[in-house]
């Protein structure tokens, strides 16, 4: 199976050579062209341009946001530029309204379109245990699954609309920011009574929360120590709460916790902590409880 892959940040590069390790012929593209090689030297080969990766049995993209994935579309006429029979799988994390747009576009020009977002942090889908939502007609998912089940431990179905696998991720990150906030704040409390936040935070995700999504974040809390190149980065943890947020806006429907989640995540990028892991949220409840001074 022919794969055409564009958009080769930490998670893209390592869905594509999950792809290539497991044989498949797979073409990539990237706007910096540097992160090419890597992939070319495990037996990709490079494209000249978005267009050269369309003609593929499956083309995918894993762009950064929606202004990304609409650059790649309208610039250079990716949709006008797939084969016949190719399946756009987005696997990004975008708005409802650009994955709504998207179907429309390919509808309009007779191509199979798939939205596929996936649950999962860069070493998540280096192990190939992404948890990806797939969302489009039933022929191009399965068409689209062998690829899938390769970057992924479970491909969930979620419709055959795609802006249906778009309102599921984006309220599971809702659910994240939401988690990773309260825990940052109950590890102040604790802390300012004098218990270590690596203690508390063993004993309730060992326990009560013993979840990935506090699991995944607590030792980075408990250390403070938030580079982590493998991590979801804070900023677009904020992304995807104003992506929610506008979502929630368009039907109406309340979600008053992601205001407070968004001001906190706006108070950590101003602190200079955007292109850290997400675990540095906590940082702004220890700084309103003057841990630190």
């Amino acid at each position: 199976m022919k794969i055409g892959f564009i958009g080769l940040g930490a998670m893209g590069r390592a869905m594509a050579t999950n792809l290539i390790n497991a044989d498949f012929d797979v073409t990539v593209w990237n706007r910096s062209t540097d992160k090419c090689q890597p992939l070319v030297e495990a037996g990709a080969t490079q494209a000249d341009s978005p267009a050269d990766c369309a003609t593929a049995d499956v083309l995918i993209t894993m762009l950064a946001d929606d202004a990304a994935l609409a650059a790649v579309v309208e610039e250079h006429g990716l949709i006008e530029a797939m084969g016949e029979n190719t399946v756009h799988v987005n696997m990004a994390t975008v708005s409802v309204a650009t994955g709504r747009d998207m179907a429309a576009r390919h509808q309009s020009a007779g191509r199979a379109y798939v939205a596929a977002p996936v649950l999962g942090r860069p070493d998540m889908a280096k192990a190939a245990k992404l948890q990806i939502l797939a969302a489009g007609p039933d022929a191009a998912i399965e068409t689209a699954r062998p690829a899938l089940e390769t970057m992924g431990a479970k491909v969930w179905p979620a419709g055959d609309e795609p802006y249906r696998a778009n309102v599921m991720k984006l309220a599971t990150n809702y659910m994240l920011m939401s988690a990773v906030e309260t825990m940052g704040e109950a590890a102040a409390l604790t802390a300012k009574y004098g218990i270590e936040p690596g203690d508390f935070l063993e004993i309730v995700t060992s326990s009560v929360f013993a979840a990935p999504a506090y699991q995944a974040y607590a030792p980075a809390m408990s250390k403070r120590e938030y580079d982590n190149p493998e991590g979801f980065k804070l900023a677009l943890g904020a992304k995807d709460v104003d992506l929610a947020l506008a979502a929630a806006h368009a039907e109406q429907v309340p979600m008053p916790m992601g205001a407070t989640a968004r001001e906190r995540l706006a108070e950590a990028m101003a602190a200079g902590d955007g292109d850290k892991d997400l675990s540095a949220l906590a940082e702004v409840s220890r700084r309103g409880a003057h841990l630190d001074d």
